[in-house]
């Protein structure tokens, strides 16, 4: 007689596991089929994010140089604030000494006057301002305590304004950090994209860049216009001797520039200070609205925000130093939407 025997179930924990499993599979077989395949970029497709990313780079840098500007100038209003402070507190310290010699004289004569004793309290405030009490006191002694007044009001002051100003400069520090973080992700986000061609794309856009360039070490046709001015003539000769140059966020020079870093410097060759970044740049000098009067030297701004700067080159060519990746060249100004000029 055969056996019957009841089939081994299977744990509850078992099932429980299986089909949790199956679920997951079948939840997954329909995501992956409702999902679009992934589009790799083409390589002009990403030359455009990639320039799109540079422009921001450069948007970042040009507030990066303007916190770094105000931060270096802030620490060296502070220096002076404090080394005047400390040598407010040597002449502060020199009157209450004055007026130390002259209890030590009233003593030794027969006893110390009450007004000198609150000469030399802490808050000779309170004293002046009852103004009985100055009847009291000499001429000599009033003028003493005015001084010692004064300095005490003027050294309040200016620690007064070196706190402020230390407060405004973490305060940029801070926004200096915030912009160089964005320029560095930025330029990271950029070399990820270009991370995602492939070896031949890569060195097409390379080949491509290289041709852009060597315009700059080729002869450029760059007319007859004549310069603005002797000392533009000399930044513009200034700026020409730096072509080749790599651009580098934040540079001013020799071995990189940024745009606004190889104007300021190229400028400072010619005996002229002007301020660091492009849209200070913009407010100096006599503005140019039509790029037909720009003369040789001048300085050339363009996007809504200025935010990129070069020197005209005349014939519709400026000389600057372009984005990260490129160096200090010659290019057709039609390439970026112009704005306006300033003739320093």
């Amino acid at each position: 007689m055969a056996s019957h025997r009841r089939p081994k179930q299977q744990s509850r924990a078992r099932v429980t596991v299986l089909t949790t499993a199956a679920a997951a599979a079948v939840v997954l077989s329909a995501n992956a089929a409702n999902a679009a395949p992934s589009e790799k970029l083409s390589k002009d497709q990403v030359k455009a994010k990639v320039d799109n990313l540079y422009q921001g780079a450069e948007q970042a840098t040009e507030k990066f140089n303007g916190a770094k500007e105000k931060q270096q100038k802030l620490q060296k209003e502070i220096s002076t604030i404090q080394d005047n402070v400390a040598r407010g507190q040597e002449d502060l310290n020199k009157l209450r000494d004055g007026l130390g010699s002259l209890a030590t004289s009233q003593y030794r004569s027969g006893g110390i006057d009450p007004s000198v004793q609150l000469f030399l309290s802490s808050n000779p405030d309170d004293f002046l301002d009852k103004a009985s009490t100055l009847d009291q006191l000499s001429a000599q002694q009033v003028d003493a305590l005015k001084k010692i007044q004064d300095k005490q009001r003027e050294l309040a002051q200016e620690r007064s304004e070196a706190t402020e100003k230390l407060k405004d400069l973490s305060s940029t520090r801070t926004q200096l950090e915030q912009k160089k973080k964005e320029v560095q992700g930025k330029l990271a986000e950029a070399q990820k994209l270009l991370n995602t061609l492939t070896a031949k794309e890569k060195q097409e856009l390379a080949a491509q860049q290289q041709r852009a360039d060597r315009s700059s070490s080729a002869r450029v046709n760059l007319g007859d216009t004549p310069p603005a001015s002797g000392r533009a003539a000399a930044a513009f000769s200034a700026a020409q001797s730096q072509i080749g140059k790599p651009y580098v966020y934040g540079a001013t020079g020799t071995a990189s520039y940024d745009c606004s870093g190889l104007t300021s410097w190229a400028y400072a060759q010619a005996g002229i200070s002007i301020p660091r970044t492009s849209e200070q740049q913009a407010n100096i000098g006599t503005r140019i609205g039509s790029a037909n009067d720009l003369q040789v030297g001048d300085l050339v701004f363009f996007y809504g925000d200025l935010h990129h700067v070069g020197l005209y080159a005349g014939n519709g060519q400026v000389l600057h130093a372009p984005h990260t990746g490129a160096v200090v060249r010659y290019e057709t100004m039609s390439d970026m939407p112009f704005q306006f000029g300033v003739r320093v």
